[in-house]
């Protein structure tokens, strides 16, 4: 009953802020009508016009519609009284005030679609405007009649330095006979000749230098062009390079090396822009350095340049306290941590931290075990270098690249009351960025790790590790002590519309091959040993892709695809707990809480451990996302997710888990939901609510494997918090 009242509520408030949206012309002066509805087109002889880009051009837009539908905004203002009471300048703050159509604005909107479909080569251009009254509304149209575009016929360069023209005449041009017209391809001229000028040592060359002048042919569609470079210049060249600290601090807190190998500037070498730029963004990079500037001093009468790099550093050290709520399945509880860091720890913008970090949770509804909560404790030391520490690197790539080197020790322990867990972790990995590249590189060249249980409960051995009906060699295998040795290579590219992840580890292959050559024996289980423990082996592959395939100025639509296989071999039958995939969660099939999907069609069977038994060695995420801005800081989002993990091999506390090919479309989950984002420009807060449509726990002919068809909400509801976008 309480279900129908809040259903009834919703159709109410949305039926009462459409009719607010309808009446959202009430405050419109006589004679002027509500925007609606802005398009652009073009004419059906061209098809390379892209209207969505021309659409920037456009000075008046209506109202903003939520995922492109409902003018929500709109109606929400129009709920406002006309007084001046608290709730509704609130109402007027949260909305959008109606937009009056405004006809010079029009006519201005035609001269910029004029302009800007001339300066792409159809200089007969044409606009039109058409506008469709309907009651208080007005929709208007801007038609496009491009006519047929023009192109460059005769083309000359006019260099009055004959030096300059020298340098040039080895240089492939943009610009040539035949191409389509454009005023962005002349633009694209003038910056590439520049920027190869001021690498050329032309340090006062600027593109204003340059000139066109263009010639019409209205007969043969074509553009007579001749590109003009003005006076002469002179190239100068660097005469020494001097740093110095800041006004207050002379003192220079960065060893003489370290500046030497993050400056560009040669003595002796022409001025650079580019080397410039790169002196700037290497310092930049450093930790310990707040703010760079480079100045020049010219020699009187001649071409020489002093450069002078001023550089000021941080405060080295820092003390920071983060205190923090914590939610483990209702187990509510707090966390703190204390870091210091230090920014510059061997003069050489090193970064040297370490956390110490607590936390606590009321543990409840645990029978059997005794009253004790769960208490964790950890200490994490780093220290990173700002380049690479490795011998036989040529100084080229060395400075061809931005690079840091890791050294990372933490140690973490864990009380509960089914048992205690100890790990240690220790490793050494490299991450690198060539210049101007939108590629990023991680190479983990080892990394150890050791899990230690000094105490598990009488009572969980006896429910799950030794009990003989648990067949679950997961469960156990996970409650044992383990040595982890691996490597692992990473690769990621983002270019701001495609985002691409890859990462291969594989673990224990060194010290398979060392037990078997040094003929070491075998434990019980058939597993080779490391000071008594049994190390795991295996090779994990993950590869994440997301793309743009629709963008608009407000909209936008994205599709991800996520795939993880790993494979436990040799020394190991499972593969460790914390290189298991789980499904489910704000960052994969948003209708399942995290860890509550899969393997494949399995089904829970005990809460407590499903932290374990929900886990797998395979596993595949499908999402499709449209997200739109609402108003405010507000965005919203409409979701598709599928996805599920599987295991490799069959094991026998997992049933329906395993991997098939035959069968993988049967066993895909798929959910569907809403969400709503907070942004503030620095960070994203992000709330998705998820509902169950096909559950692959259930039988094909059962009315729960189709919560779409049958839904219930206690059953298929979702809600997830989270900070950044899923994807």
């Amino acid at each position: 009953m309480n279900r129908i009242i809040d259903f009834k509520h919703i159709v109410i408030s949305a039926m009462a802020l459409l009719v607010c949206g309808c009446s959202a012309t009430r405050d419109l002066p006589e004679g002027s009508y509500l925007l609606d509805d802005v398009k652009v087109v073009a004419d059906g002889k061209y098809h390379d016009i892209n209207t969505n880009q021309l659409k920037t051009y456009v000075r008046q837009k209506g109202n903003s519609r939520w995922f492109s539908a409902v003018k929500l905004p709109l109606g929400v203002y129009a709920m406002a009284g006309r007084d001046s009471s608290w709730i509704n300048r609130t109402l007027r703050n949260m909305g959008e005030a109606p937009v009056a159509y405004d006809s010079v604005q029009a006519e201005m909107t035609c001269r910029d679609l004029q302009q800007a479909l001339q300066n792409k080569g159809y200089l007969d251009a044409q606009v039109e405007l058409y506008v469709d009254k309907k009651g208080k509304k007005l929709d208007a149209v801007y038609v496009l009649h491009p006519g047929q575009p023009y192109y460059l016929r005769e083309l000359d360069y006019v260099i009055e330095d004959t030096t300059i023209a020298r340098l040039l005449k080895g240089q492939k041009q943009q610009l040539h006979s035949g191409m389509q017209f454009s005023v962005e391809a002349l633009a694209n001229e003038r910056s590439n000749i520049t920027k190869f000028l001021q690498n050329q040592g032309y340090y006062r060359f600027h593109k204003e230098y340059i000139t066109y002048t263009a010639t019409k042919d209205v007969e043969l569609h074509g553009v007579n062009l001749t590109l003009r470079l003005q006076q002469q210049h002179k190239a100068y060249n660097i005469a020494s390079v001097e740093y110095e600290g800041g006004a207050d601090d002379q003192r220079l807190h960065l060893r003489p090396k370290v500046l030497s190998e993050n400056t560009f500037l040669e003595v002796g070498k022409p001025y650079s822009a580019t080397r410039l730029q790169d002196t700037y963004n290497h310092f930049g990079r450093l930790g310990a350095v707040r703010y760079t500037n480079i100045a020049f001093e010219q020699h009187p009468d001649t071409t020489l340049l002093d450069a002078k790099i001023q550089v000021l550093t941080n405060k080295p050290s820092t003390i920071s306290f983060q205190p923090e709520g914590t939610n483990t399945a209702g187990d509510f509880g707090a966390a703190a941590s204390l870091t210091y860091q230090n920014r510059n720890l061997f003069r050489g913008s090193e970064t040297f931290s370490l956390q110490l970090r607590g936390a606590y949770e009321a543990i409840k509804g645990l029978e059997g075990y005794s009253n004790q909560n769960f208490t964790e404790y950890s200490v994490e030391t780093r220290l990173s270098f700002p380049r690479f520490i490795v011998p036989f690197l040529s100084r080229s790539f060395r400075r061809s690249t931005l690079a840091t080197s890791d050294l990372s020790l933490i140690y973490d322990t864990q009380d509960r009351p089914e048992f205690h867990r100890r790990v240690l972790t220790a490793g050494w990995s490299y991450q690198w960025k060539p210049r101007n590249h939108h590629d990023s590189y991680r190479f983990d060249l080892l990394n150890l790790n050791y899990v230690f249980m000094p105490w598990i409960s009488e009572t969980f051995k006896k429910e799950y590790l030794d009990n003989e009906t648990n067949q679950n060699v997961i469960l156990r295998y996970n409650y044992e002590d383990l040595f982890i040795m691996r490597m692992g290579f990473g690769y990621a590219y983002n270019n701001g519309h495609v985002a691409l992840r890859s990462n291969i580890e594989t673990a224990g292959n060194l010290l398979g091959a060392c037990s078997k050559i040094f003929g070491s024996t075998e434990n019980s289980l058939g597993q080779y040993e490391l000071f008594n423990i049994a190390y795991a082996q295996y090779v994990k592959g993950d590869f994440d892709y997301t793309q743009e395939i629709l963008k608009g100025t407000n909209d936008q639509l994205v599709f991800h695809i996520g795939i993880g296989v790993a494979y436990p071999y040799g020394n190991s039958e499972v593969l460790p707990f914390e290189k298991r995939y789980f499904s489910g969660g704000a960052n994969s099939v948003r209708g399942w809480t995290v860890r509550s999907l899969g393997p494949g069609r399995y089904k829970d069977k005990d809460g407590r451990i499903n932290f374990i038994t929900q886990t797998g060695d395979v596993k595949l995420d499908l999402n499709v996302e449209y997200r739109t801005k609402l108003f405010w800081k507000f965005n919203g989002a409409a979701f598709v997710d599928a996805g599920n993990i599987w295991t490799i091999r069959d094991y026998e506390g997992q049933p329906g888990g395993q991997f098939k090919l035959n069968s993988i479309l049967n066993d895909l989950a798929v959910s569907y939901g809403l969400g709503l984002r907070l942004n503030f420009d620095y960070f994203i807060l992000r709330f998705d609510l998820g509902m169950k449509a096909v559950n692959p726990a259930y039988e094909i002919d059962s009315d729960d494997h189709y919560p779409l068809i049958h839904p219930k909400l206690s059953r298929d509801l979702a809600f997830h918090f989270a900070v950044g976008m899923p994807f």
